[in-house]
């Protein structure tokens, strides 16, 4: 496939602050992909070194094949959607559509028809004689959205466009947003710090921290083989769960320190009596009847939410479990866990790689 993007060794300083380091990223025309990290992480940057609101310090960017590094912003042929939205706020629907056409000398006529069919595909044909003051936060995002969408851009740049709206809204907007990129055939770069829209909405993540790509695949190979205890915690909704652990002498079982030493038989060979960070999620934890289980735990906390209980154990190295059966169980008791040996995480104790 055509590659839309290409960043290559790119750095960019303010000052003395190394803020994104030695990025390498490869975007094909028509992917979704989502920069996903915690505030400070340097996805935002990213993003503005893309639009040309930030300037690189070293390396090289190219969209569609052409050398970007010096191009102002206006000739990358992008277009942004921001948080904030940005409309006209003196300009109605249809003005703030096409308000970028009529600065490039498009005929009035022109652009009105330009303007009523990306309406038509983003449900505002009733809203355009509104002005963005008449309009919830849903449909403002639909007018930054199409105001993007008119000038048919090489890229779609998303910066948390969501953050700003109601949890049932974003769930319906990442709908459309997703919906919208299938329709157009676009190549869509979208920052969020919310690992979950990251996951749903994208074909392929890039998990970052402290301006590092720490891992980059489809949503489900970060899930299924995170690359280290950062991307294992962050890819996930509850959090994996870490405890000690150590191989034990025939290198096949893990000694996991969850109050007291209990034994889990491994899937793989280890080197005998390493130390090591076992990663278990949630959701890879079952009830089982008594004296069956890995793990025999005590219930620390428990939360009901209807679909799924979640339990937190008592213990030193708290334990998160996620449960969908009805099973009654209180703060106190104790409770008999099982886990498959391929879902086991193991980590280096000391680098956090995984192993």
């Amino acid at each position: 496939m055509t590659k839309q993007i290409e960043l290559s060794g790119v750095n960019k300083y303010y000052g003395a602050f190394h803020a994104l380091k030695n990025i390498e990223l490869s975007i094909e025309k028509g992917t979704f992909v989502a920069l996903v990290g915690p505030s400070g992480c340097g996805k935002s940057t990213l993003l503005r070194s893309l639009a040309g609101l930030e300037s690189i310090s070293t390396g090289d960017l190219k969209i569609a094949g052409e050398l970007m590094n010096n191009v102002p912003p206006r000739k990358r042929d992008i277009a942004m959607v921001f948080q904030s939205y940005a409309l006209y706020p003196h300009m109605t629907v249809e003005q703030n559509l096409t308000y970028s056409l009529r600065i490039r000398g498009v005929a009035k006529a022109e652009a009105k028809k330009a303007a009523e069919e990306v309406a038509a595909t983003t449900g505002l044909s009733q809203l355009l004689g509104r002005y963005p003051r008449e309009l919830s936060g849903g449909q403002r995002q639909r007018v930054a959205m199409s105001r993007a969408i008119i000038r048919d851009p090489k890229a779609f740049l998303f910066d948390e466009p969501l953050s700003n709206l109601d949890a049932a809204l974003r769930v319906h907007m990442r709908k459309e947003i997703r919906a919208l990129h299938d329709r157009l055939g676009a190549t869509s770069v979208y920052v969020t710090h919310d690992q979950i829209e990251a996951m749903t909405m994208a074909d392929h993540v890039v998990v970052m921290k402290d301006g590092v790509i720490e891992q980059q695949g489809a949503p489900l190979e970060l899930y299924d083989r995170p690359a280290n205890k950062f991307v294992a915690g962050f890819i996930g909704s509850p959090a994996m769960n870490f405890v000690p652990a150590t191989v034990g002498e025939d290198g096949r079982s893990l000694a996991v320190d969850v109050g007291e030493k209990q034994t889990i038989i491994l899937d793989r060979q280890l080197e005998p009596g390493r130390k090591v960070t076992a990663g278990l999620r949630p959701e890879h934890l079952h009830f089982v009847e008594p004296g069956l289980g890995v793990f025999r735990l005590p219930v620390g906390v428990v939360e009901t939410t209807g679909s799924a209980t979640y339990i937190t154990t008592s213990t030193a190295a708290e334990v998160t479990i996620v449960e969908t059966s009805r099973r009654a169980v209180k703060a106190g008791d104790m409770i008999d866990i099982s886990v498959r040996p391929a879902d086991v995480h193991i980590f280096d104790e000391k680098t956090g790689l995984r192993i």
